[in-house]
C-alpha cells in the first residue's frame, strides 16, 4: 500500500504549488495540479508568509514578495526586522546586519538559495545592504533546526530566495524608476534608482529565463559626537598623585575641585576625548542575476544561475576634537554607585602645562565590494519514491580600495590655541567648551600626522550539495544529503603613515582659502545637548565659550600642499608618504582555509492521534571541519620612538615573520521536531536541536599585529587562533499557533538555548624586545623636573641629553626624536587581544508573541509582535579592567505594523523598537569596558497607488525613519556617551510598471 498523505501534507503541497517562488530548501513529495488564485499586494504577501509558517516542519517565519519584483521594503534587513525576534544593526542609517533572538549577525547563517555565501568583513556576518530587494522573492528565517538545514546559525538560519522562471509560468516584465531624497546629507540633491525584471517560459513549460538588474545611487551623510577613545574607569579609591612619577593616569584627586566626588564604594569614569565628526557618503550599488531553467522531462529540472553584486562607497569626513591629557581636573559628579561627570574640565594655563591643541582631521577614501556567484542545480524525480537534487556553486567576494587615496585615511591637523577645555554631559549631545577655541585661525593650523591605508580582502567559497528524499510505501520518508564546502579568505593590509603627532612644519604654511569655517551646532538639528550655562561660575569657568567652529578643510588641497612643503619620505605609490601603497607584499598578509564536510539523515513520519494530524522529524547531522591559517606580519626595530606628548611609535624594519596554524573539530548534531494540529487551525510544536556557530574568519587567522602608535604606559595588539572551537548550543523550542482566518493568526512561543565554547577576548601581556623611551630614567627625571606634561618632558630630555646621548636623543626636521635604549629602558608590554573559547556555560531563554490580523474585506490589517530575551551572562558594569564573557546583541524587540489596501491604494505604517543592548566589551584604546547601544525606535511609511487608467502602473512613496530619530551609544552609564549619530530621514518617490 502506498504512503497516504494526511490533511496536513495535502495543505503543504497546495501552499507550495500556490506560492510564487517555491522555497529552495523544501522538497515536494507530490505535484498536484490545483487551481491557484493569486493574491498580491500586502495582503497577499502576509497570506503567503503565514502559509509558510503554518506548513513548516519547525518554527519558521517568512517574508514573501507582494508581487514579482516588489519586496515589502527597499532594504532586505529593514523587511526582516518586521519578523518576530529579528532586529537589525544599521550602518549609515540603513539596515546592514540581522540579529535573531538576540544573537548578532555573525551568530546567524545566511544563505542565498540554500548556498553559503562569501563575506569579506572578517566575520561571518552578511551585509544585507549589498542585495537589492527587487530581485528577491522571499526570505525564510529558520528558528529551529533540522538535519537538512545548514549549520552555522545559533540564532537562526536565514535563506534568501530569488526568482525562478518555471515557478511563475508565462511572460512577466516589471520595471521601476525612483528618486531618493536623503535628509542626512549636507550636499542635497536627489539620486536615481532603477530596476527591472523579465521572466518568460516556453508554452510547453520546458524552458524558462529570468533576468533581473538594479542600479541605485545614494548620497547620504551623518553627524556624530564621540568620546571616541572611550572612558577610563576607576574605583572610588583611585587618587591621582600629581607629584609621583607613576600617577594613575585619569584618576581624580580628593580635593575641593571635585563636586560630589565619587565615594570609595563607587565606580567612576573620566572621558578621554570629545569629538564632533561630519561625514558624507556616496554609494552606487549594482545587482544583476540571470537564471536559466530547462525541464526536458517532467521529472528532471536543471537550473543555471549567475549572480553579480557590486557596491562602491566613497566617504569624506572632517572632525574637530579636544583630547583630555588628565592634567588636574575640576568636575561635577553624579551620585554613585556608577558615577559620571556632569561636567569635566581641565585648565592648562592654570596648571602650567601650556597651550594644547584643537585637533581637526579630514579624510577622503573609497572601497568597492564585488560578489560573483555561478551555480548549477539539477533536480531529478527518479520515481514516485525517490527524489535527488545536486547543487553546486562557486562564489567569490572581494573588497578593495576604490580611491587613489586608499580604502581609509586620515590627515590630522591642529592649532595650539586651547587654554582650557570642558565637556557638559547632561544632554544627549555632549557639549564641548574650549577657551580660545572659537578664535582659531587658518594660520594656526599645522599637520600633526597622517595615515593612508589600503585593505584588500578576498573570499572564495566552493560548495557541492547532494540532497535526496525517499518516500516509503507505508512508513514515512527519509531525507539524506552530503555537503562539501571549501571557504578561503585572504586579507592584505598596507599602511603608510607619518607619525609626527606633535606636529611638523610651521603654522601659517597653508593657504587660508583651504580652511572654510563652519558651525558645529548648526548641523545637529535632531539632537540637543545639556545647558553649559548651568555650570557658569563654577571654579571660575564663566569665561569659557561653547566650541562652535571647525574647519571643513579641503583634504586634497591640504594633502597636496603638505606633500610639497614638508620633508620627503620615499613611501607610498606617490613617493612622498601622503598616499597609500599597493605593495601589499611588504606588510600584513593573512590567509585562512576552511574545509567542511557534512552528511545528514532525517526520518519523517505523519500520522494521527485520534482525529489530530501530526508530523515528526528525527534527524542527525555530522560535521567535520579542518582549518589552516597562514600569516606574515612585520617585525619592528627594538627602539621605539616617543612622538608627541603622549604616544610611543613603533619603527619599521624590512623583515617579516611567518606563521602557520592548524585546527580541526567534528560534531554530531541531533534534531527533533514534532508538530500536531490539536484542532482545526491550532498547531502545537516542540523542537530540540544541537547546533554550532563557527568562529569568525578574522578570529581564526594567526599572526600578531602590533599597534604602531600606543600610549606612553603601554600599547596593544591582536592575534587569532586556528584552533578555536565553534560555539555549541542545545536548543529547546515550544510554540502554540492559532490560524483562525485567512491571513490571520496568533502565536506564542518559548525558546531556551544553552551555549558552550563561547568566544571571549582576553588580554595576554607580551613583550617583543621593543624598548620604550617613556619607561626609563630619562622620563622619570623629566617628570620630577617639569611635571606630567608630555611636551615639557620631551623638551627637558632634549635640552639635557641631546649632547650626552645623541644616539637616542636628537633633532630631525625640526622635531625632537627620543628613542628607546635597551641598556636603560624597559620593554614595552603589549596587551595582545586574543580570542579564546570560554569554559563558562551561557543560558538564554525568551518568549515570542505575534498576532497578524486581516479585517475581512475592509482593506485594513496589521501585525503586532514582541520578543523578550534574557541571558544569565550579562556585562558586570562594576568590574573594572578585566575582559568579560557576555553575549552581544541581547535585547527585547517589538513591531507594530498597520496597513490599508483597497481599490489600488496601499498605505502601510511600520513601527520598530529595540531595547538597549551590549555591542562590545571594549572601548577605543582604554581596554575592557562596555559599549551599549541605547534603546532605539523608528517609524517607516509606504504609500502606493495603482492608476486605474493604466493597468499595471503604480506610483509609490517610501519614507524611512520619518521621525528623524538618532542612534546613541554609551558606557557604564548613559551619561558616559560614546557616540551620537544623527542619521535623518530618507524618502523614495517612484513609479512601477508591470506588464
Amino acid at each position: 500500500m502506498k504512503f497516504n498523505k494526511t490533511h496536513l501534507a495535502t495543505s503543504i503541497s497546495l501552499v507550495l504549488s500556490a506560492a510564487t517562488i517555491a522555497p529552495v530548501m523544501a522538497q515536494e513529495a507530490q505535484k498536484d495540479e490545483v487551481e491557484v488564485i493569486n493574491v498580491t499586494g500586502i495582503r497577499g504577501s502576509m497570506i503567503k508568509s503565514m502559509d509558510v509558517k503554518r506548513s513548516s516542519s519547525g518554527i519558521v517565519d517568512a517574508i514573501t514578495a507582494e508581487d514579482i519584483g516588489k519586496f515589502p521594503d527597499t532594504n532586505l534587513a529593514e523587511s526582516l526586522q518586521r519578523i518576530t525576534g529579528v532586529a537589525i544593526d544599521r550602518s549609515n542609517g540603513e539596515g546592514s546586519e540581522v540579529s535573531v533572538r538576540g544573537f548578532a549577525g555573525a551568530r546567524n547563517m545566511v544563505t542565498l538559495n540554500g548556498r553559503q555565501m562569501p563575506t569579506t568583513t572578517g566575520s561571518r556576518s552578511f551585509d544585507f545592504s549589498n542585495i537589492a530587494a527587487e530581485s528577491v522573492s522571499g526570505v525564510e528565517v529558520y528558528k529551529t533546526s533540522n538535519a537538512k538545514v545548514p549549520t552555522g546559525g545559533i540564532g537562526a538560519t536565514i535563506n534568501i530566495q530569488t526568482s525562478r522562471p518555471l515557478s511563475n509560468p508565462g511572460e512577466h516584465t516589471v520595471v521601476s524608476a525612483q528618486v531618493l531624497d536623503d535628509s542626512s546629507t549636507n550636499e542635497g540633491g536627489m539620486t536615481p534608482e532603477l530596476s527591472g525584471i523579465y521572466s518568460n517560459t516556453t508554452d510547453d513549460g520546458k524552458f524558462g529565463v529570468a533576468i533581473s538588474a538594479s542600479y541605485s545611487e545614494r548620497e547620504s551623510g551623518n553627524q556624530q559626537a564621540n568620546v571616541g577613545t572611550g572612558w577610563r574607569s576607576f574605583n572610588g579609591l583611585a587618587d591621582q598623585d600629581w607629584s609621583g612619577p607613576y600617577a594613575e593616569w585619569g584618576g581624580v584627586p580628593k580635593n575641593e575641585f571635585q563636586t560630589n566626588r565619587p565615594g570609595e564604594g563607587d565606580i567612576y569614569s573620566v572621558p578621554q576625548t570629545t569629538i564632533y565628526r561630519f561625514e558624507e557618503h556616496q554609494r552606487v550599488r549594482t545587482n544583476a542575476q540571470l537564471v536559466l531553467q530547462y525541464k526536458p522531462m517532467d521529472n528532471l529540472t536543471a537550473t543555471l544561475d549567475y549572480t553579480y553584486v557590486r557596491k562602491d562607497e566613497d566617504t569624506q569626513f572632517n572632525d574637530v576634537s579636544a583630547w583630555y591629557g588628565f592634567s588636574p581636573s575640576k568636575n561635577v559628579w553624579t551620585d554613585g554607585p556608577i558615577s559620571s561627570p556632569l561636567l569635566y574640565s581641565e585648565d592648562y594655563i592654570e596648571n602650567g602645562v601650556g597651550l594644547q591643541d584643537v585637533a581637526m582631521g579630514g579624510g577622503d577614501y573609497g572601497t568597492r565590494d564585488e560578489t560573483k556567484s555561478v551555480g548549477l542545480n539539477i533536480e531529478w524525480q527518479v520515481n514516485d519514491s525517490l527524489n535527488l537534487e545536486l547543487d553546486y556553486h562557486n562564489s567569490t567576494a572581494e573588497n578593495k580600495p576604490n580611491n587613489e587615496f586608499g580604502s581609509s585615511n586620515n590627515l590630522a591637523m591642529a592649532g595650539f590655541v586651547r587654554q582650557a577645555a570642558a565637556t557638559d554631559f547632561t544632554g544627549d549631545l555632549p557639549i564641548l567648551a574650549v577657551r580660545g577655541g572659537n578664535d582659531i585661525q587658518p594660520s594656526d593650523m599645522i599637520v600633526t600626522g597622517s595615515i593612508f591605508t589600503n585593505n584588500r580582502n578576498k573570499a572564495d567559497i566552493e560548495q557541492t550539495q547532494l540532497r535526496g528524499e525517499y518516500v516509503f510505501d507505508q512508513a514515512g520518508s527519509i531525507d539524506f544529503g552530503l555537503s562539501l564546502t571549501t571557504a578561503e579568505n585572504h586579507g592584505q593590509t598596507k599602511d603608510i603613515s607619518r607619525g609626527n603627532w606633535g606636529g611638523e612644519g610651521e603654522a601659517g604654511m597653508y593657504s587660508a582659502d583651504l580652511f572654510p569655517r563652519k558651525s558645529i551646532h548648526d548641523q545637529f538639528t535632531d539632537v540637543s545637548g545639556g545647558n553649559f550655562e548651568d555650570f557658569q561660575g563654577i571654579y571660575g569657568i564663566n569665561d569659557w565659550e561653547i566650541m562652535d567652529t571647525y574647519f571643513a578643510f579641503d583634504f586634497r588641497g591640504v594633502r597636496d600642499e603638505a606633500a610639497r612643503l614638508l620633508s620627503k619620505q620615499e613611501l607610498g605609490d606617490c613617493g612622498d608618504s601622503f598616499c597609500p601603497s599597493t605593495n601589499y607584499a611588504s606588510q600584513v598578509d593573512r590567509y585562512n582555509k576552511e574545509e567542511m564536510t557534512s552528511v545528514y539523515l532525517q526520518y519523517n513520519y505523519e500520522g494521527f492521534f485520534g482525529e489530530m494530524p501530526y508530523d515528526v522529524h528525527v534527524g542527525v547531522r555530522y560535521e567535520e571541519t579542518d582549518v589552516v591559517s597562514t600569516s606574515s606580519v612585520p617585525v619592528y626595530q627594538n627602539a621605539a620612538q616617543w612622538q608627541g606628548a603622549s604616544e610611543v611609535y613603533l619603527r619599521d624594519t624590512p623583515d617579516f615573520t611567518f606563521e602557520t596554524q592548524n585546527g580541526s573539530y567534528n560534531h554530531t548534531l541531533p534534531s527533533f521536531n514534532f508538530n500536531i494540529e490539536v484542532t482545526d487551525g491550532v498547531m502545537l510544536r516542540a523542537a530540540y536541536s544541537k547546533t554550532i556557530g563557527r568562529p569568525g574568519y578574522g578570529d581564526m587567522i594567526g599572526g600578531t599585529i602590533l599597534t604602531k602608535a600606543g600610549r606612553l604606559d603601554g600599547t596593544d595588539g591582536s592575534t587569532g587562533s586556528a584552533g578555536l572551537l565553534p560555539l555549541e548550543s542545545d536548543n529547546f523550542d515550544f510554540s502554540a499557533e492559532w490560524y483562525y482566518d485567512e491571513g490571520s493568526y496568533v502565536s506564542i512561543g518559548y525558546f531556551k538555548k544553552d551555549v558552550t565554547n563561547d568566544l571571549t577576548t582576553i588580554d595576554v601581556p607580551t613583550t617583543f624586545g621593543i624598548y620604550s623611551p617613556a619607561q626609563g630614567p630619562y622620563r622619570q627625571e623629566a617628570q620630577a623636573a617639569v611635571g606630567q606634561d608630555g611636551d615639557l618632558q620631551r623638551q627637558w630630555i632634549y635640552d639635557n641629553y641631546h649632547e650626552i646621548d645623541p644616539e637616542h636623543v636628537y633633532m630631525e626636521a625640526g622635531n625632537i626624536i627620543i628613542l628607546g635604549n635597551p641598556e636603560t629602558d624597559q620593554q614595552i608590554e603589549f596587551n595582545i587581544h586574543t580570542p579564546s573559547n570560554s569554559d563558562e556555560d551561557k543560558g538564554f531563554d525568551g518568549v515570542e508573541f505575534a498576532i497578524q490580523h486581516l479585517f475581512g474585506e475592509s482593506g485594513f490589517g496589521g501585525i503586532v509582535n514582541y520578543t523578550s530575551v534574557d541571558s544569565d551572562h550579562t556585562y558586570d558594569n562594576f568590574l573594572v579592567g578585566e575582559p568579560q564573557v557576555a553575549e552581544f546583541g541581547i535585547s527585547d524587540t517589538a513591531n507594530v505594523v498597520g496597513f490599508y489596501e483597497k481599490d489600488g491604494l496601499s498605505i502601510r505604517l511600520a513601527y520598530n523598537w529595540r531595547d538597549k543592548f551590549l555591542v562590545s566589551g571594549y572601548q577605543g584604546d582604554v581596554g575592557p569596558s562596555p559599549r551599549y547601544v541605547e534603546a532605539y525606535d523608528q517609524l517607516d511609511l509606504t504609500v502606493s497607488y495603482e492608476l486605474p487608467q493604466v493597468e499595471g502602473l503604480t506610483l509609490f512613496l517610501n519614507g524611512i525613519n520619518i521621525t528623524d530619530n538618532y542612534k546613541r551609544e554609551s558606557g557604564r552609564s548613559e551619561l558616559q556617551v560614546l557616540n551620537v549619530t544623527q542619521q535623518g530621514a530618507r524618502y523614495n518617490v517612484g513609479v512601477r510598471y508591470a506588464f
